[in-house]
């Protein structure tokens, strides 16, 4: 069985939403599946980031990122998206077989036409590059979140209306695998954790920006000595990091009056910091290592394109290109 999965490089490090929705459940399923892949996927940030050097810095962030977490380049296969030149060459046979209809249903497109954005083709056929990214790889399983599953039903359709048109079965199709949505973390302002709200909390970032993202967790106007509800933002995260006696202990303690948000925070604040601290040294002694960084992507990279040919040269040959088989 194989697992696989990609991250988007669109800042400078990843954050507890990312960790807790995803990142520490891929590193779990390493262990789990025979193959696991994970990517960065440089060439989908390009409908968000129009800077060269700074997706190049991204991208080796979100790298660091992984391996810090706990990735093991020895059971799991790290590489960059834009490392597989497989990927853009299925990514048009796919967009053949793609009906207009089924791209203008994309909660993505949709969500930016409604905002007013100008929309360019890169993000109206991004559905058809992530298919691309998943059956290449001829993937069994794929975590995702429960707002992304729109995109393996799409995935599966194209493949299936590829596999009809050319009478084959050369591509495989994909199940989703529903990641644990305890995932849905909360921002500072309440809202789900995004960079696009800007209301992050940077899973790696160092004591003084952390304690400052922390403290500005909001919070309603309660004096300290009046009894508080343990809900909204401040307690959700906090519980991110304590077992179920903690959090009863937390609840009573609040509930009983005396407890100011502010010790809460500091409380919070101590506890990421004892969380990350083993993976903030890992990812520390990648950083001073670019080099051992880029040989992991780099032997990532062959280790995926082993996979990914043979199942392009199965579509080429279906679809009559190049040489006959």
């Amino acid at each position: 069985m194989r697992v696989l999965s990609g991250t988007k490089p669109t800042g400078e490090m990843l954050h507890l939403g990312n960790y807790f929705g995803a990142l520490r459940q891929f590193v779990a399923l390493q262990e789990k599946y025979d193959d696991a892949l994970y990517f960065i996927a440089d060439y989908h940030s390009m409908t968000s980031v129009r800077d060269g050097a700074l997706r190049r810095r991204y991208t080796e962030a979100v790298a660091l990122d992984y391996l810090g977490a706990g990735l093991d380049p020895q059971k799991a296969i790290l590489f960059r998206q834009s490392d597989i030149p497989e990927v853009t060459e299925l990514t048009w046979i796919l967009t053949s077989v793609t009906p207009m209809g089924m791209l203008e249903r994309a909660h993505a497109y949709k969500a930016a036409m409604d905002r007013g954005e100008a929309v360019d083709h890169g993000l109206f056929t991004y559905p058809v590059l992530m298919a691309a990214d998943i059956l290449l790889y001829h993937a069994d399983v794929v975590p995702v979140g429960q707002d992304q599953k729109q995109h393996i039903e799409m995935t599966r359709d194209m493949a299936q209306r590829f596999n009809h048109a050319y009478d084959c079965e050369a591509l495989v199709l994909p199940e989703p695998y529903t990641l644990d949505d305890t995932a849905v973390v909360p921002g500072t302002d309440g809202r789900k954790m995004s960079k696009s709200y800007d209301n992050t909390i940077q899973m790696f970032a160092a004591k003084k920006p952390l304690k400052k993202s922390v403290m500005g967790i909001v919070t309603d106007s309660t004096p300290v000595e009046e009894p508080k509800e343990p809900t909204g933002p401040l307690f959700d995260l906090w519980r991110l990091f304590a077992d179920q006696a903690e959090s009863e202990a937390l609840a009573t303690r609040a509930r009983a009056g005396g407890l100011g948000y502010g010790d809460v925070k500091k409380e919070l604040l101590e506890k990421i910091l004892d969380h990350f601290g083993p993976m903030r040294e890992r990812r520390d002694h990648y950083a001073g290592r670019p080099d051992e960084v880029e040989d992991i992507l780099r032997q990532g990279a062959v280790r995926a394109r082993a996979i990914a040919e043979p199942v392009l040269e199965r579509c080429r040959e279906a679809a009559g290109l190049g040489e006959p088989g």
